[in-house]
């Protein structure tokens, strides 16, 4: 039986016609009182006495730990800030839920399956290997009040056998992606053109528990001034090239029929899901066509698959790609600011994996909605996309780093602290430019995923690489224990050990300490980034013996 969740919704967008008093909205009032100022989580012990280790994946809005969703700074009591905001938003949902008086269209319905096949497929997607969960088409629809709402117009598969608290959680659940599907909320009209744009948000469970979402919003094919619809597919699956395909094929079956949609769906969804570096070929029919094989390939590396590093090279410059860098790496207040949401979820995605191995701690919130535009003032690091008809709010904000990424912009960086070219060591920073240089304006998804990790990765290598050395444990079975006054001493360079003394601070890198003091002896050197400073050090010694 589905159990009942409640998802935390950092990138969900709000309709603009909520009722104000006086310009205040109680809502956002209510969700900015609950940020505090403290800067960094602690290590802290379970109440059974045992370390939760708190190094998880970001995701938008929220840290992820196995106690909840919650934003670094807050008590473990409390949850914070964010996990208040899920408190706050699930009784929002329901007075949208109960707003909404206008009966919804009757949805497809999906195949019926025997009690057996239906355990079978369950237990298939309970071990994570169907591409999604389901797949939802929004559209703005007029209200008797005259204006746009956006509503559920099909839903592949419509889940049946749910009792009534499941039902009526995935109905606000589902109300709910129709306003981040259409964050303008009321403001729609029928239109002759319109730019399909494709963005990404992320849902997470209050046990830490994660699901994205992919949109893509379009005009559906057809003549004459029409609403734009957006398709919605959330899974499990961080990987936004392959669904970025996948709604390639959705959006060519729309042009001929709603109803051929369908039938690609569940193909998709019979099939399992590939290893990273593998194929699945899809079966489909259309008609004029015949059937047609469609190959869905995942990238080598699981920890690119999420990511596509065109758009950031695309709107910023090398130069200003590594002054973002800077800033992020000492975990800063950064917002981007764009009009497209495509660009602002790739962009702030692909900052992320910059620090890769390390994983922004912080809040992450790829689209903010305009509801929630109070967190700009939130005095904890952040890494936030906000609309470019919102840059006015942003503009007033100090002590953070504005990036403008919009086309026929004035200038990139609107805001400053001023010492973001002065961070990296000038010698480690060159070497990032130089290998960057190997990209150009034509480089595929492949060679970029190659060139931009191969810049990157190296400057923690060089700057941090020698961390193992300094965790020292007293016991074959202990818990190691990292010395961070010896390992800062051990670095030769002056200007590399400036960096790191402020590096070392950042609970970025303090989480990675946890995970490496935690990991057993019989681990060490196995994972990717030891496997890297192994290469880095063997190629040292080479190049010495040379000498």
């Amino acid at each position: 039986m589905t159990s009942s969740r409640r998802w935390m919704f950092s990138s969900v967008r709000s309709r603009t016609g909520l009722s104000l008093d006086e310009g205040e909205n109680p809502f956002r009032r209510r969700l900015f009182s609950s940020f505090r100022s403290d800067r960094r989580e602690r290590r802290s012990e379970g109440e059974d006495g045992v370390e939760i280790d708190k190094r998880r994946s970001f995701s938008d809005g929220g840290l992820e730990t196995n106690k909840g969703v919650f934003l670094p700074g807050e008590d473990q009591q409390d949850m914070g800030a964010m996990k208040r905001f899920s408190t706050l938003f699930t009784s929002f949902r329901g007075k949208v839920n109960k707003d909404r008086t206008s009966k919804e269209p009757d949805l497809p319905a999906s195949t019926e399956l025997s009690p057996v096949e239906e355990k079978a497929k369950e237990q298939r997607y309970a071990s994570g290997q169907f591409f999604f969960e389901y797949l939802v088409v929004v559209r703005p629809k007029k209200t008797t009040d005259g204006i746009y709402e956006p509503q559920i117009i099909y839903q592949f598969p419509k889940k049946d056998g749910m009792v009534r608290f499941q039902r009526e959680e995935e109905e606000k659940t589902l109300k709910a992606l129709t306003l981040f599907c259409f964050p303008e909320g009321v403001n729609w009209a029928p239109l002759t053109e319109y730019p399909s744009e494709t963005f990404s948000f992320v849902l997470t469970d209050v046990d830490g528990s994660r699901k994205n979402g992919y949109c893509r919003r379009l005009l559906p094919y057809g003549k004459g001034a029409r609403l734009p619809e957006a398709y919605c597919i959330i899974s499990n699956v961080a990987c936004f090239g392959l669904f970025s395909k996948i709604f390639d094929e959705v959006e060519q079956r729309r042009k001929i029929s709603m109803a051929m949609i369908y039938p690609f769906m569940q193909s998709l969804r019979e099939a399992a899901f590939p290893a990273p570096g593998h194929t699945v070929n899809i079966k489909s029919f259309i008609p004029d066509r015949g059937t047609e094989i469609i190959s869905l390939t995942r990238p080598t590396d699981s920890w690119l698959e999420h990511v596509d590093f065109s758009t950031l090279f695309r709107c910023l410059s090398d130069e200003a790609v590594l002054k973002v860098f800077a800033a992020a790496v000492l975990e800063r207040r950064i917002i981007f600011i764009a009009e497209e949401l495509g660009t602002l979820s790739q962009v702030i995605h692909a900052v992320a994996v910059l620090l890769h191995p390390f994983i922004w701690q912080h809040t992450l919130i790829s689209i903010v909605p305009e509801i929630l535009i109070d967190v700009i003032m939130a005095p904890t690091p952040y890494l936030l996309g906000v609309q470019k008809r919102f840059a006015d709010q942003v503009t007033d904000q100090t002590e953070l780093l504005v990036v403008d990424l919009s086309e026929g912009r004035k200038e990139t960086f609107i805001k400053c602290m001023g010492d973001e070219d002065t961070i990296l060591p000038h010698k480690l920073k060159e070497e990032i430019k130089q290998a960057l240089s190997a990209k150009n304006e034509n480089s595929s998804l492949e060679e970029l995923n190659r060139v931009v990790p191969e810049a990157f990765l190296p400057f923690f290598i060089k700057t941090v690489g020698h961390f193992a050395k300094y965790i020292v444990r007293h016991g074959k079975d202990k818990r190691g224990e990292f010395q961070p006054t010896n390992f800062c001493k051990a670095i030769e360079s002056k200007s590399t050990r400036k960096f790191v003394k402020k590096f070392v601070q950042t609970q970025m890198f303090d989480l990675f300490v946890q995970e490496m003091e935690q990991r057993p002896v019989s681990q060490d050197g196995t994972g990717f980034f030891d496997k890297k400073i192994a290469e880095y050090q063997k190629k040292m010694r080479e190049k010495v013996k040379k000498h």
